[in-house]
């Protein structure tokens, strides 16, 4: 734990201020709702979206509570255990819980084995060995990722296996972060055909898909530039030549044997087989978690087989259990960080919510601005929303219905609307501690949440000058 991090609260403890910040809150502002509507769009297609001038408060519904009943609403000490279950096995909490246990347990059964260790060191025979391209490369495929399939949640297993990799290298954790996490939403913010975001905007803002591509393949090469500038930056600064760390105390060149091949075989199979899955089959979590339990089973097989570091079924299972309980401290960091949300009243649009009552503020106060300048609005309430609602597509649907609509009173295009959506919305996920992914990537990479933060605070500064660039111009040139 570094100096800072004695100093700063633990993140744990920064969650339940925010929480009991939202508690607060609970008793200043009724919470309210909209209803939903079937509209058709130039397509000819139906679909339900929010009817922006329905919003109503809902005086008689519950309010926070000490604890919760069926009948008096959201408790303030349920809160963890509520935002431990939220979500279903193919998404929101519980779902990523279960795919970063069964990683850890996976990855602690394949670290066991030694392969990863013995190739490590011995590709590495230089001490001096200059990786900047090797992270430059990452950081583009990462954001790659995210700005074609909306590469997300899969990237946690990722950290897992470039952890080891980074540190022979001599770069800290941060790094790993950086190349993986913040890549990914990068491009997963700036991307042209991004399924999970723009796609579902622009559909509910009756635009034609995948419209505005030049502009947005031209915004992802700057922001991935500039991403990769930064690594690449922070990474030399930060270095630790492997010589003097703790990763390079051990033989330099070790012999692979037979089993330690087909170790490494075997793990580049899965990282093949869940690019295909997620790409190709529409894989999803509980598809990926079950990839690396397969890849568990595989190594330790391997290892017991060509007695790998004297792999035993009881070493096995024994690594996998310290695996996942590593990750454990993950786990309840985003069980918390969802009961945020679960106090607000949920992000449903027709179920009343402090989140419906603050996107009403929000909608109301953009009227009799300057078009360029509401559309930056737009961008900063995009991105404070996203504190509360971290699903893109869950985010879209609840703001893009009244954002569209309102842009067309304002002046502001609905395509701006969408770049404005986007950007503030994929961004901020860098940052904000109600991520599940950012804190599962951080929580694996064994990152502080307030460590993270100081780290790329100017990096996020930067993405944010960028982003605000972007929509302006696109809103004073027309951008349609």
């Amino acid at each position: 734990m570094s100096a800072l991090s004695a100093r700063l609260p633990d993140t744990l403890l920064l969650i339940a201020a925010i929480g009991l910040l939202v508690f607060v809150l609970g008793f200043m502002f009724a919470p309210g709702q909209f209803e939903s509507m079937e509209v058709v769009r130039s397509d000819g297609s139906t679909a339900t979206t929010v009817d922006p001038q329905s919003f109503r408060y809902s005086e008689d519904a519950p309010r926070p509570s000490l604890f919760t009943t069926e009948s008096d609403g959201r408790g303030l000490f349920n809160a963890v255990y509520e935002g431990l279950v939220t979500g279903s096995r193919t998404g929101g909490a519980v779902g990523i819980i279960a795919l970063i246990l069964l990683t850890g347990g996976a990855f602690g059964i394949v670290m066991a084995t030694g392969s990863i260790d013995r190739a490590l060191r011995r590709v590495i025979s230089n001490d001096n060995a200059d990786a900047r391209l090797l992270l430059a490369g990452l950081f583009f495929l990462f954001s790659l990722g995210g700005a074609v399939f909306g590469m997300g949640e899969e990237v946690i297993p990722f950290v897992l296996m470039l952890v080891p990799v980074m540190s022979r290298l001599g770069y800290d954790r941060i790094t790993v972060v950086l190349v993986t996490l913040a890549a990914t939403q990068v491009g997963f913010a700036t991307s042209w055909m991004n399924p999970f975001s723009i796609a579902i905007a622009q559909g509910i803002a009756d635009l034609p898909l995948l419209s505005g591509m030049p502009l947005r393949m031209f915004m992802w090469s700057v922001f991935t530039l500039f991403g990769m500038l930064f690594t690449v930056r922070y990474a030399g600064r930060t270095r630790v030549t492997p010589a003097t760390s703790i990763a390079a105390t051990a033989p330099a060149s070790p012999r692979l044997s037979t089993g330690d091949w087909l170790v490494l075989v075997a793990l580049a199979a899965t990282v093949a087989w869940i690019i295909w899955g997620v790409v190709s089959a529409g894989y999803y979590l509980p598809e990926i978690a079950t990839q690396f339990v397969v890849l568990g089973i595989a190594c330790a097989a391997i290892g017991r087989l060509f007695g790998l570091n004297g792999m035993t079924g009881n070493k096995a299972a024994s690594a996998f259990r310290d695996g996942a309980q590593a990750l454990v401290p993950a786990a309840l960091i985003i069980g918390a960080a969802r009961g945020i949300v679960y106090l607000m009243g949920g992000d449903d649009p027709n179920t009343p919510s402090l989140l419906n009552t603050f996107l009403h503020f929000g909608s109301e106060s953009l009227g009799g601005l300057p078009s360029w300048f509401a559309a930056w609005f737009m961008l900063m309430g995009q991105g404070v929303f996203n504190f509360f609602v971290t699903s893109g597509s869950g985010q879209a649907a609840l703001t893009m219905p009244i954002m569209a609509p309102l842009s067309d009173l304002i002046g502001v295009s609905r395509q701006v609307a969408v770049l404005a959506f986007q950007l503030g919305d994929g961004l901020t996920n860098i940052l904000v501690p109600t991520s599940a992914v950012l804190m599962g990537a951080l929580g694996a990479a064994n990152v502080e949440w307030l460590d993270w933060v100081r780290a790329v605070a100017w990096f996020f500064a930067g993405l944010a000058a960028l982003a605000s660039v972007f929509v302006i111009a696109a809103s004073l040139a027309g951008f349609s």
